[in-house]
């Protein structure tokens, strides 16, 4: 029980990481010891996706890291942008600069893959297992997808990925 109240003192530790967005709304991120490590730097993944949900024209978005032969680990992130925003190759590059100038050019995501929508269990979480297993190439052996809310979105990225490769 001490582990998780002397984190901070007055406070339950949780292990969950919540970012708040421009218009002031909090959003729960999911664990902060999901980590990926590029080139040495330890980087949470919740706050990568807190940098690029700042921007004003991003929804949602899921950062994973893959095996990368030079950093060790690539970040890669998946963006879903509200609705009428132009996801050509201008927002992305204003996203991985909005990455770059929060927290610093060695956590630029090397791919930005601009989606409808995450694959996301019924209760909302999103399933990040699956876009590593997409961004790996293992896209038939994705592993348990029974409690996916919307199957036909994991089929959706898979496209996308193909297509940017």
């Amino acid at each position: 029980m001490d582990t998780y109240l002397n984190v901070y003192k007055g406070y339950y530790f949780t292990g969950d990481g919540a970012a708040r967005d421009h218009e002031g709304y909090y959003w729960i991120r999911g664990r902060v010891d999901d980590v990926v490590n590029v080139s040495g730097h330890r980087l949470s993944t919740a706050e990568i996706e807190a940098a690029l949900i700042e921007h004003k024209g991003v929804a949602e978005a899921a950062v994973v890291g893959i095996n990368d032969e030079m950093t060790g680990q690539a970040v890669n992130a998946f963006v879903a942008l509200k609705d009428g925003v132009d996801g050509g190759e201008g927002t992305r590059k204003e996203l991985v600069m909005q990455v770059r100038k929060q927290i610093g050019p060695f956590a630029a995501p090397k791919a930005v893959f601009i989606v409808d929508d995450l694959p996301k269990t019924r209760s909302g979480k999103i399933m990040r297992r699956i876009l590593r297993k997409i961004l790996s190439g293992e896209e038939d052996s994705l592993g348990d997808t029974s409690t996916l809310s919307d199957p036909s979105v994991v089929d959706k990225i898979i496209d996308i990925v193909k297509q940017k490769k």
